[in-house]
């Protein structure tokens, strides 16, 4: 087959699927249900007939970026049903919390691989800048697809073991402080609040935790839920182990600074345990360097007088 013809043809498909995308995007933003169409008529008639202007609330260009991003989600039935529910969970476990992070994710997650993929198709087929063989074009530009589809979920994940391991490294001195306030007659909302104010400049993963954890039992009818929303949005075994003590305060009366200065003891002793084990695994670690990168060079430096010696 000839090459020219193949790459016109291949050109030519590309063109058509990116023209058949962004048709679909634009039905999709553009499109209106004949109901809503119908009240949005009724209502621009009720202004006319009563002389009046229609206010128009002036928005920034976040909001209305925002709000597309919103609108092609939910014409796209993106944010809804257990995918949307998982989503929305790492999102919050990688500290996420705001209402439109998942709008964003998703958004992002739509448009990093039609982008990657139009972009390597540019640096490959068209202008040339990376020079690809022609018969690895095509799976270049597939591998860059999914690319887009796998990076924003490695991302959230890698946010989220990061956080989860913060999280846990400075909880000890998160539940001291918890037991000062408690000892001083504070309520555990209260505790709370407190020690996540303290804690904004030097711990501000845990203190952000701690004041939505207060805010939750202050406002929500089951405080149970509150806690356990405070373990789903940390993934963190330590934190886990904190909550399950605080519910059986809340249900069995038991005494929570004492708990609490167990809980502390217990995890300070867990990550000075983990301490010396990545301390015990370092002579392990060094032989490879030491045997790949420093005998090499003191062999040398022992044998070339040596050598030099012998053949002068």
């Amino acid at each position: 087959m000839d090459p020219i013809l193949s790459e016109k043809s291949f050109a030519i498909i590309v063109a058509a699927t990116s023209f058949v995308v962004v048709w679909a995007i634009w039905m999709a933003l553009t499109f209106e249900p004949p109901i809503e169409a119908r009240l949005r008529a009724l209502r621009t008639r009720r202004v006319k007939s009563r002389g009046e202007r229609p206010v128009t609330p002036k928005s920034s260009k976040k909001k209305t970026s925002i709000g597309l991003m919103r609108e092609l989600a939910n014409r796209l039935n993106l944010l809804r049903g257990a995918a949307a529910d998982q989503t929305t969970r790492k999102l919050r476990q990688a500290g996420f919390h705001s209402r439109d992070a998942a709008v964003v994710f998703v958004f992002v997650k739509l448009a990093l691989p039609l982008s990657l993929g139009f972009l390597m198709i540019m640096l490959t087929s068209v202008t040339g800048l990376l020079e690809v063989p022609e018969d690895l074009a095509l799976p270049v530009s597939i591998g860059a697809v999914l690319a887009g589809f796998l990076i924003p979920d490695l991302y959230v994940k890698n946010v989220a073991t990061k956080r989860s391991e913060i999280l846990t490294y400075v909880l000890p001195e998160g539940l001291d402080l918890l037991t000062i306030c408690v000892e001083a007659g504070l309520s555990i909302d209260a505790a709370f609040r407190r020690v996540s104010k303290e804690m904004q400049g030097s711990m501000p993963e845990l203190a952000i935790e701690f004041e939505m954890t207060a805010v939750e039992l202050t406002y929500l009818p089951d405080r149970q839920q509150a806690l356990e929303n405070m373990a789903n949005r940390t993934d963190s075994p330590a934190v886990s182990a904190l909550v399950n003590a605080l519910r059986q305060t809340e249900k069995y009366g038991t005494p929570l600074a004492a708990s609490m200065r167990i809980l502390s003891q217990e995890f300070r002793q867990s990550r000075a345990s983990k301490a010396e084990e990545k301390g015990a695994r370092m002579p392990a670690l060094m032989t490879v360097p030491l045997m790949v990168f420093i005998m090499p060079t003191l062999i040398t430096v022992l044998l070339a007088p040596a050598i030099m010696s012998a053949f002068a």
